[in-house]
């Protein structure tokens, strides 16, 4: 084979791996950007999964006292529905 077409071949091949490694640096770069979106989305997810669960808990928190002074209310009542009918029934 002639050097010049040696050479030629030796320069497609290169011209070809030189596309091929720059193709695989473009979609290298593209996968850590959609992996930089990915974190950021999992950074927010968390965030307001944090930010729920506070929800959360004040909302039990709230729920479990207005239990308590429901029973309180009742009771009363109870209590003032009895001292009613001892009045009443004097």
């Amino acid at each position: 084979m002639p050097a010049e077409k040696t050479v030629e071949v030796a320069l497609s091949e290169l011209r070809a791996a030189v596309g091929g490694l720059e193709n695989a640096v473009d979609a290298r770069i593209e996968r850590q950007r959609e992996n930089r979106d990915v974190d950021g989305e999992v950074r927010r997810v968390h965030a307001d999964r944090a930010r729920l669960a506070q929800e959360l808990d004040q909302s039990q928190f709230r729920a479990n006292r207005l239990e308590e002074v429901n029973r309180e209310v009742s009771r009363r009542l109870v209590t003032a529905m009895e001292t009613i009918r001892a009045v009443l029934d004097r």
